[in-house]
C-alpha cells in the first residue's frame, strides 16, 4: 500500500531546474533507497516529502506530493502538520546543545505536552526504539554533544521519533559515522520499517542493497529508474542504471 505518491513533480531554485517530472510511490512499512552521484537531486527530492524546500528561499514547486491521499502542496496544506506525519535524520549528527532528556522531549513538549510523567514515557520509549536507553538511562541529564557520532545520531532518530510521525527521512545518515555506528544504524532502521515507512537517501550502494527494500536512481533530476531493489542491483531495465551500480560512472 502506497504511502507517498509524486505526480509529475519539479522544482527549481530561482531560474534553475532541480527536479524533473518525479514519479514515484513509496510503499508503506518499507524501506525505499534513493541512489545517485553527487548533486542528483536525491536530497531535494526527499526534502520534499516534509516541505523543508519552504525554507529555502526562491524555491519554487509545480505538481503534487500525495501523502496518506493528501496533497500537502495544496492551498489549505499546514506545513506543521506535514512534519509531524513525517520526521527527518540529517546527514550530520545534529544534536541540540541541550541534555539527553531534553533533546527527545522537545517536540513533544513544543505539542503541548507538559505533564513530566508523560514526557518521562515518551523520551524512554523513543530511546529504546533508537536502541539508545541502554547505554543513557543512567546520564539523561548530561549534554548530548558527550555522546560519540554514531550515539548522537541515534539520539536524533530518536528526537525524530518522539513525535510518533508515520514516516522517517534519513538524508545520508551514516556519511558521518564510521563503520560499527553505520552497521547500528543500518539494523536500526531494519527494526524501524515494523512500524514507520522509511526513506533514506545514500551515496554508499552496499547500503542501498543491504537496507531496502525498494530503490530509485536519480541522475541529473531526472528518475532513471525505480523498482524493487533485487531487480535494480542485479537485474536493472536502463543502461544507465547498469553503468551507475557497475562503477562505470558517477
Amino acid at each position: 500500500m502506497e504511502i507517498i505518491r509524486t505526480v509529475n513533480l519539479n522544482l527549481w531554485y530561482g531560474s534553475k531546474q532541480v527536479l524533473f517530472d518525479i514519479n514515484m510511490g513509496i510503499e508503506k512499512n518499507r524501506v525505499t533507497a534513493l541512489i545517485g552521484p553527487s548533486g542528483c537531486g536525491k536530497s531535494t527530492l526527499i526534502r520534499c516529502f516534509n516541505r523543508m524546500n519552504d525554507l529555502i528561499d526562491e524555491c519554487r514547486i509545480e505538481g503534487s506530493v500525495i501523502i496518506d491521499g493528501y496533497d500537502i502542496y495544496s492551498e489549505d496544506a499546514d506545513p506543521v502538520e506535514v512534519r509531524k506525519k513525517v520526521g527527518m535524520v540529517f546527514q550530520k549528527p545534529n544534536p541540540f546543545p541541550k541534555s539527553i532528556y531534553e533533546n527527545v522531549a522537545y517536540g513533544a513538549r513544543i505539542q503541548g505536552v507538559k505533564d513530566k510523567k508523560e514526557l518521562d514515557r515518551i523520551v524512554e520509549r523513543s530511546l529504546k526504539q533508537a536502541w539508545l536507553w541502554n547505554e543513557v538511562k543512567d546520564r539523561l541529564n548530561e549534554s548530548a554533544l558527550s555522546l560519540s557520532g554514531g550515539q548522537q545520531q541515534r539520539l536524533c532518530i530518536a528526537r525524530a521519533l518522539a513525535i510518533e510521525p508515520e514516516i522517517i527521512l534519513m538524508d545520508e545518515p551514516c556519511s558521518a559515522l564510521d563503520p560499527i555506528a553505520t552497521a547500528k544504524i543500518e539494523d536500526l532502521i531494519d527494526e524501524l520499517e515494523k512500524k514507520y515507512t522509511v526513506v533514506i537517501v545514500t551515496h554508499n550502494m552496499q547500503q542501498a542493497a543491504r537496507v531496502s527494500d525498494y530503490t530509485g536512481f536519480l541522475y541529473l533530476g531526472k528518475l532513471i529508474e525505480f523498482g524493487e531493489t533485487k531487480q535494480i542491483f542485479e537485474n536493472p531495465r536502463e543502461e544507465l542504471t547498469e553503468k551507475y551500480i557497475t562503477g562505470r560512472f558517477g
